[in-house]
């Protein structure tokens, strides 16, 4: 029996390695990604922390200027920080969905390659199903033509 051969295999194992790559890479910006959000998040509670401890200083009956003016520099940092931090998060999505789309593309250009592969398959099932047909036509009329003839 005949073995079907894809002829564009090598591009498509070519495909499918391009495609892991994209994974890999689309991790790697999805853990950054993570990974700034988590900055972000603990600079959000160490403000809070901040200005929690300034309203105590402002309200309290003992008024510590040395820890006001420490807490305020802290607060006005932090903000500054925090804004940074908040572009860095954008930029860190921004690579995410960027890297995202590559991997969207090569999903596809794979699942292409690999539409292309069934329907060569298919193609040589139905040719190999039609060189099957044409030797039973021609055995049944080589049979038939010698049972006709008497030989």
């Amino acid at each position: 029996m005949a073995k079907f051969v894809y002829r564009l295999q090598n591009i498509l194992n070519l495909k499918q390695m391009l495609e892991d790559q994209e994974k890999a890479q689309f991790a790697a910006a999805a853990a950054k990604e993570a990974e700034e959000r988590d900055k972000l998040t603990k600079l959000l509670v160490r403000n809070a922390d901040y200005q929690r401890r300034l309203q105590e200083a402002v309200s309290s009956d003992k008024i510590d200027r040395k820890e006001i003016i420490f807490l305020k520099n802290a607060d006005t940092t932090m903000k500054s920080l925090i804004r940074d931090q908040m572009f860095a998060v954008k930029r860190a999505q921004n690579a995410l969905e960027l890297e995202r789309q590559k991997l969207d593309e090569a999903r596809k250009e794979r699942k292409t390659h690999e539409r292309l592969k069934e329907k060569a398959f298919d193609e040589f099932k139905m040719e190999l199903n039609a060189a099957d047909n044409k030797a039973n036509d021609e055995l049944t009329s080589y049979t038939y033509g010698v049972k006709k003839t008497g030989k």
